[in-house]
């Protein structure tokens, strides 16, 4: 979706600036978002044991009926920083706070960017006074939002949706950040979902974790699970779009689900290095947690990735991740494609033209990966990429 389309839903306000944090000056690295009214909020954290100050704030907060603010920086991860690292956090949300008429406990924090540096904090401390002037609610001010969440990525991400729910109209925005250290449960990512439809915060954190569940926890880069990963949801209410029943129920989470989707194909869209955008696409498994855990295999092998890079459709190395994943089908029933071309099927390779596969992927932005498990009725999509000597000579470049 075009970013210059979304809109911030009513009641919100939004404002992205530059601080010091990081070095070019032309790079927003502060972000802060308030609602005009208390908003439910709900969140979904990283699973690694290893988790920065922010996600420990965020997630004592959440679920929550009284949320009013949330404040992001990137460029610094505020990981592994002890102590300090959840005073500077505090301090974080109450200088928010006070910029934005309301209480430290209303005020959500997160971070993302190079781990074990304590965070420069008269930087942020001027960077919040000065993204609460510069508040307001127009799509530069969202656009300024979404770039101040960004630490490697090349763009910003941002969708929307609009919400026809009981005769009234809402609206539904999500925005995200990520281009590396990504791995289900989650990634190195970021993601603020704003919408100004009612929901309780029960409902409100249920529906999230389905959609997190369905969307950026089925996308892998390079199986790297980070400190900070972080998925809000805030809905405020403003537009009075009350979710009375169980139609307008599944249209919210339709929704909900739609804009996760998108997001988590953003980013890996927007890989470090990437050449291709790859979606493998598992039908038939014994059981969904059977499909991700295939779907993950596949994705996070490097034979795999390189393969994709050079447009080489070379099967036995996905016939043989799928055969070491966690409860793995019977090969003899596996079924194969690439791209809608047929190359194993049943044991056994199927003749294909491997010129014309391999144009298939060279030619594409997009590759499909196809598996036909015949275990089950499950289904599941799970997005990667490929991988590039240009991720490797960025990661390695990243912080030294």
């Amino acid at each position: 979706m075009d970013e210059t389309s979304v809109k911030l839903p009513e009641g919100y306000q939004a404002a992205g600036v530059h601080c010091g944090i990081k070095r070019r000056t032309d790079r927003n690295d502060l972000t802060l978002i308030r609602s005009q009214r208390p908003a439910v909020a709900a969140g979904v954290y990283t699973q690694n044991a290893v988790f920065a100050a922010p996600v420990a704030w965020d997630r004592r907060l959440t679920p929550s009926d009284d949320i009013r603010v949330i404040v992001a920086n990137s460029g610094n991860a505020n990981a592994c920083t002890g102590e300090r690292g959840m005073r500077d956090t505090r301090t974080m949300a109450t200088w928010a706070a006070e910029h934005c008429g309301t209480k430290t406990e209303q005020v959500l924090v997160l971070s993302t960017g190079i781990i074990g540096e304590y965070l420069p904090m008269e930087s942020i401390r001027a960077g919040i006074a000065s993204a609460a002037d510069a508040l307001g609610s127009d799509t530069e001010h969202l656009n300024n939002a979404a770039r101040g969440l960004m630490t490697t990525d090349t763009r910003p991400k941002l969708t929307g949706r609009t919400l026809s729910i009981g005769g009234k109209t809402g609206c539904l925005t999500a925005m995200a950040k990520g281009a590396a250290m990504i791995g289900p449960r989650m990634a190195t990512m970021l993601s603020v979902i704003l919408t100004d439809a009612r929901i309780d915060a029960a409902r409100a954190q249920s529906w999230l974790s389905e959609a997190v569940n369905q969307s950026f926890n089925c996308l892998s880069i390079d199986g790297h699970m980070s400190t900070n990963d972080t998925v809000l949801l805030l809905a405020n209410g403003a537009a009075e779009v009350e979710i009375a029943c169980d139609d307008e129920a599944a249209t919210f989470r339709q929704a909900l689900n739609d804009v996760c989707v998108e997001m988590a194909r953003a980013i890996a869209d927007d890989g470090e290095g990437i050449t291709h955008l790859v979606t493998i696409h598992i039908r038939g498994a014994s059981s969904r947690e059977a499909a991700h855990a295939i779907a993950k295999t596949v994705a996070e092998s490097p034979l795999v990735k390189t393969a994709l890079a050079g447009a080489d459709p070379n099967w036995g190395r996905i016939v043989s991740a799928v055969g070491y994943a966690p409860s793995p089908p019977d090969p003899a029933r596996l079924r194969l494609e690439i791209n809608g071309h047929l190359l194993f099927a049943d044991g056994a390779p199927v003749p294909f033209d491997a010129a014309a596969v391999s144009a298939s992927i060279r030619e594409q932005r997009e590759t499909e990966i196809s598996l036909q498990l015949a275990e089950g009725d499950a289904e599941l999509r799970f997005w990667t990429t490929d991988l590039t000597t240009e991720y490797v000579r960025l990661n390695a470049d990243y912080h030294t």
